[in-house]
C-alpha cells in the first residue's frame, strides 16, 4: 500500500538512525506482518497484542501526526 510506504520512509528516515537493535528487530517485525494488518495498526483501527509493537504502531502515529497531518492526506 503505497499510503504505508510514506508513513513508514518518513518514520524510518527519522528513527533508523538512532535505533537500537531491539528497536530495529521490532520494525523488522512490525514490517513483516500482512498489509491490511499492518494498515490497521499503523492507522489506529486495531492494536497489536504485543506490547512492544503496540508501542511502535503508537511511536508511528505520533510522528507522523507531528510532522504535519497523516501521511494518508
Amino acid at each position: 500500500m503505497k499510503e504505508l510506504d510514506v508513513m513508514l520512509e518518513r518514520f524510518a528516515h527519522h528513527a533508523l538512525p538512532d535505533a537500537c537493535p531491539r528497536e530495529r528487530q521490532a520494525l523488522e517485525e512490525l514490517l513483516s506482518l500482512p498489509d491490511p494488518v499492518l494498515a490497521a495498526y499503523l492507522l489506529g483501527e486495531s492494536t497489536p497484542p504485543e506490547p512492544h509493537l503496540a508501542a511502535l504502531a503508537r511511536a508511528i502515529r505520533a510522528y507522523v501526526a507531528n510532522e504535519g497531518g497523516s501521511a494518508l492526506f
